[in-house]
């Protein structure tokens, strides 16, 4: 056995390690994505809440929403709280979809779950509260929709992110013997 054969077998265990590796990557993306999405729907529900119970304004439900709990969302509700209080003349929809668009360490949602969001800022801020009521309701349905989806298929997406990191790796391993 000469070092060539070892070189290669090291190499081979390399690329088996790297396409399993992306396969855990992709799996934990899939939890990360409906985890945070579970999150989202909380903080709407909190803000429905202090929208229609509290008989708070915008800014100080957006506010109190981003003060309740951490990470990415408490970010978007904090700025934009920050953003409307500043009262630069921009319109709520705009400020939103700015915050949004801008949304940093998010990157596991898709293109879909971030127009879906920006859209729910179209028609709040400017209605009553019985119309917003049915906005941020109207919103919390395809939020269910979407989750509800992803955790009928997180076991089969799952398996089947780790099972073709796994096979894609050997299969590469053995063209490259």
């Amino acid at each position: 056995m000469t070092i060539g054969f070892f070189l290669k077998m090291a190499g081979c265990g390399m690329v088996v390690a790297g396409a399993s590796g992306y396969g855990f990557w992709m799996a934990g993306r899939y939890g990360e994505r409906l985890a945070a999405l579970e999150q989202l729907r909380q903080m709407i529900f909190l803000l429905k809440g202090q929208i229609l119970y509290a008989n708070a304004p915008l800014p100080e439900a957006f506010e109190t929403v981003g003060q309740r709990t951490e990470g990415v969302w408490s970010k978007l509700f904090l700025k934009t709280a920050e953003r409307m209080e500043k009262q630069q003349g921009e319109p709520f929809c705009q400020i939103w979809k700015e915050e949004v668009e801008g949304l940093l360490g998010a990157d596991f949602l898709k293109k879909a779950d971030r127009q879906s969001l920006a859209g729910l800022g179209e028609h709040l801020g400017f209605l009553d509260r019985e119309m917003q009521e049915r906005n941020l309701l109207l919103y919390l349905e395809q939020l269910d929709l979407t989750i509800g989806e992803l955790r009928g298929h997180k076991q089969e997406r799952c398996r089947l992110y780790l099972a073709l990191g796994v096979m894609g790796g050997l299969f590469l391993a053995v063209l490259l013997l």
